[in-house]
């Protein structure tokens, strides 16, 4: 039984950096934002051989499952992947601050995932996936879905995800 514990706590430092937008680049932004509430919406998805991860999984599950007292699942893969690439290209995990007209640049990652509860679908956010192991986010995706399951995931545990991974199923 995995224990109820927060996982938004002992987040550790949220760096953020600022840079200021040029009137081109805002006026840029506003017409990108103007574009996105008028046009139709696209979800894309991309097709990844997923051959190595699968051999791999199967040669090590059991030893994973019984080191780490959680399944090896394909979510940690996606997570980490995505982790990657937010931060090889910081702009993904960016944010404009129409106030100060800044774009704001996370240097953390809050990964928002998909798990179910009784009521349907719920998105809690694995915060500071960029320190966590495959196992961390096994045991974080386990933990959401039994707070779910259960009945007491937090509006916390929701809020704040920096990017959503949603699972097309399949």
């Amino acid at each position: 039984m995995l224990a109820m514990e927060s996982v938004t706590t002992n987040l550790g430092p949220r760096p953020e950096r600022r840079s200021k937008m040029s009137r081109m680049r805002q006026r840029v932004a506003a017409r990108l934002k103007e574009s996105q509430n008028t046009a139709a919406m696209l979800t894309t998805f991309q097709e990844v051989d997923m051959g190595n991860f699968m051999e791999m999984r199967h040669r090590h599950k059991d030893e994973f499952q019984k080191k780490h007292g959680v399944k090896l699942g394909f979510m940690s893969v996606f997570v980490k992947a995505c982790t990657a690439a937010l931060q090889e290209v910081p702009a993904i995990n960016a944010y404009i601050d129409d106030e100060s007209k800044e774009i704001v640049y996370r240097d953390y990652c809050d990964i928002s995932v998909a798990v179910a509860s009784p009521n349907g679908l719920v998105v809690p956010v694995l915060r500071n996936t960029e320190f966590m192991s495959f196992a961390d986010v096994e045991r974080t995706i386990a933990l959401f879905g039994q707070k779910a399951k259960d009945g007491t995931l937090a509006l916390d545990d929701m809020a704040g995800g920096t990017f959503t991974i949603s699972n097309g199923g399949g």
